[in-house]
């Protein structure tokens, strides 16, 4: 270890406390491979290919990440991997080091694994197979791996035909002894069939080979092929030396005499424009071989962004938790745009510039993340948060709307809703100003407005625009099913943020109307249940009705991945005159807490996971809030491979934690406020940005004890909700427990 990276480490103080393996299991779908916050690049352990010849795993358990704690069959290193997901994507360009005779069949060149090591921006393991160390770290564009062998014949092995992704081909050429450069096509996201890219990349190693060279897998064996012996099997091409194109391909270096504890170094870089862009985001990041200095800058970047808050007492435990949790929130939306500015137009075969200073965006998985991650990015990150607002209207200016869940420039549509109206109203009310706020509030009006099946936010906007609901059988576009009431609902929350941003550009009118709109959830609201109920074509309850269906995560009809008990209080914006049409605060209170209490209540679904903040609308209870925060983080946030309640989302499970453990939370998207809670720490730093907030930091402190007895800042007293701008201007927030 070089003397500057010793350096750091010692005077290490947040990522110390990150648990990369947190989240690798229990559907977690995170990795703990090298990234750097926002990464474009990032590199994981690729082991969810299994041993035996006939096995292919994707994971037994959950096949949308390239690896999964308790596999231990490692076939390479994975480059341009998503953290958090619920669907197979990228995870490829596989890089693989091995002894011996050559071999291109990953069941022949895997091996076991043991002494894993992971860290913010870095990742080792020791092959059993082969004795082989192999180590990780990137730069926002760029990755490097060193790899120290034992004495003997050494390869290094780039596998263009395995990975997460549904789509298959490449092309990789040859351009030096020491360099390759070529393009893997990827897509498919959710099983969208058109949301397909390429990943063009550059692949250096530090020493001239002895050999190199292309390989590809054969078509299978035929009675009419009988004559080719090769078929079927992995044909190493050892006298070819331009380029090959196909699905099964890869390219191979051979290093035929390395001493002991020799050490070779891979690096690449990526882009989703061009094999020049690639090359000239690593060029820019990196330059030579530097495998100590591109870890050491990885961790320091890391420590920045970490640093942003701090924390000081609570236990080590919790310590652990709440910083894994900042990290896999910091994680995406990722950089899309390369050093020199260009990135790919949104759903265009073009070319786009970002201005100089900016970046464009991708990975928005909008419906996760509009609930807490762009709050939490609005509030520590803003200027980061400001180039995404840019990055979204930009897209709409480019496609005709705005994204729901984008990829790398295409539109996936996963998941329902209008999410991008509550991201960009929300930083708007906080004072993030510097984007076309006008075009923002065009592409709105048009998703909330047109009808029929042209509106690509909104295909039911017909009956709910009519009716004010959506009707069952409306329709269903996926194995999903009819997902009407799910459907509805978001577009209630984001038709409401829609009227305080139009009341905010001095649209009256409009404010009026999409408020108007907002409140239709109440055509849903069943009292023989007391829960929200699908209704039908003629207007009336669907039967039979089980609110509890769908409990197991499955799609009951009218909701999508949950029971009607998951959605039913997902009515944020009008929660007091919810309570009304519920019979009162008492009856509102009691059937809320029963959620909860017989276990209704599911911590990995958006839509009930700010559930615990409602009990603060109401005088009295508000003590319900902390007790249930309390339990949940207790019991689902923990620092082993399962802490995460499941899916993490892009890092919106981890948000949650995030602003749960700083005593707020954001509990409707679109609104700028928050509902405190109890935080888990004495005191809370929060650096804030001075000339969006005027202050320079947030300072949260807490007495001893569980129960609130009261919130003040100096001398004056709050309740137990803030408005975002009294929050950031307070200077001190003084929790005062017992």
């Amino acid at each position: 270890m070089n003397f500057l990276l010793s350096t750091i480490v010692a005077l290490s103080a947040f990522t110390s406390y990150v648990q990369p393996f947190v989240g690798t299991t229990n559907f977690g779908a995170c990795n703990p491979g090298a990234v750097v916050p926002a990464g474009m690049m990032s590199v994981s352990p690729f082991n969810v290919m299994g041993s035996d010849l006939n096995t292919w795993d994707k994971d037994s358990r959950w096949w949308s990440t390239p690896y999964v704690f308790e596999n231990r069959f490692f076939t390479g290193f994975s480059h341009v991997n998503l953290s958090g997901v619920g669907c197979p994507d990228a995870g490829a360009l596989l890089t693989m080091p091995t002894t011996g005779p050559l071999q291109a069949d990953y069941h022949a060149y895997g091996s076991e694994y043991v002494n894993e090591q992971a860290e913010p921006g870095y990742y080792s393991l020791d092959l059993c197979a082969t004795g082989i160390k192999a180590e990780a770290t990137a730069t926002l564009r760029s990755s490097i791996e060193r790899y120290t062998f034992p004495a003997g014949q050494a390869n290094i092995l780039l596998n263009l035909g395995e990975g997460l992704t549904n789509e298959t081909g490449a092309v990789v050429r040859r351009i030096s002894d020491t360099e390759i450069e070529g393009m893997r096509f990827a897509g498919t996201f959710c099983y969208n069939s058109q949301a397909v890219f390429p990943i063009y990349f550059v692949m250096r190693v530090s020493k001239a080979p002895s050999a190199q060279g292309f390989w590809k897998k054969q078509r299978p064996m035929t009675a009419e092929a009988a004559w080719d012996s090769d078929a079927g099997k992995y044909k190493i091409y050892t006298k070819y030396g331009r380029e090959l194109a196909g699905d099964q391909i890869g390219y191979w270096f051979t290093f035929a005499d390395v001493a002991a504890g020799e050490q070779i170094q891979v690096q690449m870089g990526v882009s989703f424009v061009s094999c020049e862009n690639a090359r000239a985001n690593l060029d820019a990041e990196q330059g030579g071989f530097n495998f100590d200095k591109v870890r050491a800058d990885a961790h320091e970047t890391w420590e920045q962004d970490l640093g942003r808050i701090k924390v000081t007492g609570g236990t080590e435990k919790q310590k652990q938790v709440f910083y894994t949790a900042l990290y896999h929130a910091l994680i995406h939306p990722s950089v899309l745009s390369d050093v020199n500015g260009e990135y790919p137009l949104m759903e265009n075969r073009g070319t786009g510039r970002v201005e100089e200073g900016h970046k464009r965006y991708s990975v928005f998985s909008l419906w996760d993340t509009y609930r807490n991650v762009h709050q939490l990015l609005t509030l520590v990150y803003p200027e980061r948060q400001a180039d995404m607002l840019r990055s979204m209207v930009n897209m709409y200016k480019e496609w005709g709307w705005m994204p729901k869940w984008e990829l790398f420039g295409r539109e996936t549509f996963t998941m329902e809703g209008d999410p991008s109206i509550c991201v960009i109203t929300d930083s708007y009310l906080k004072g993030l100003k510097d984007f076309d706020v006008q075009a923002a509030y065009e592409a709105f009006v048009k998703s909330s407005n047109t009808q029929g099946a042209q509106n690509l936010m909104r295909p039911d906007a017909d009956p709910y625009n009519s009716l004010g609901y959506i009707p069952v059988g409306w329709f269903a576009a996926d194995f999903s099913g009819d997902n009407s009431v799910s459907h509805a609902l978001e577009y209630y929350v984001a038709d409401n943020a829609l009227s305080l941003l139009a009341s905010a550009l001095g649209k009256a009118d409009d404010a009026k109307l999409f408020r108007d709109r907002s409140l239709g959830y109440r055509h849903y609201y069943d009292k023989e249940s007391g829960a929200l109920r699908p209704v039908g074509k003629d207007g009336k309850f669907i039967t039979p009705f089980d609110p509890k269906d769908g409990a197991d995560f499955s799609n009951a009809v009218g909701f999508h991945e949950g029971s009607a008990w998951n959605y039913t209080f997902y009515v944020p914006h009008d929660v007091k005159g919810y309570a009304k049409l519920m019979g009162g605060q008492k009856a509102f209170v009691n059937k809320l807490q029963k959620v909860f209490d017989d276990g209704l209540y599911d911590p990995a679904n958006e839509p009930d996971i700010a559930y615990p903040y409602l009990f603060s609308y109401f005088p009295g209870q508000e003590w319900r809030t902390a007790a249930e925060v309390d339990k949940l983080l207790d019991k689902y946030y923990t620092t082993a491979p399962d802490g995460i309640p499941g899916n993490d989302d892009t890092g919106t499970m981890s948000a949650w934690a995030v602003f749960s453990m700083m005593g707020f939370y954001p509990d409707c998207p679109g609104v700028p406020e928050y509902t405190f809670t109890t935080p888990a720490f004495d005191r809370i730093e929060i650096t804030l940005d001075k000339a969006l907030y005027g202050a320079d930091r947030l300072v949260i402190t807490k007495t001893p004890g569980r129960r609130i007895k009261s919130i003040t800042s100096g001398c004056e007293r709050y309740g137990f909700r803030i408005g975002h701008r009294a929050l950031v201007s307070s200077g001190t927030i003084d929790f005062n427990c017992k």
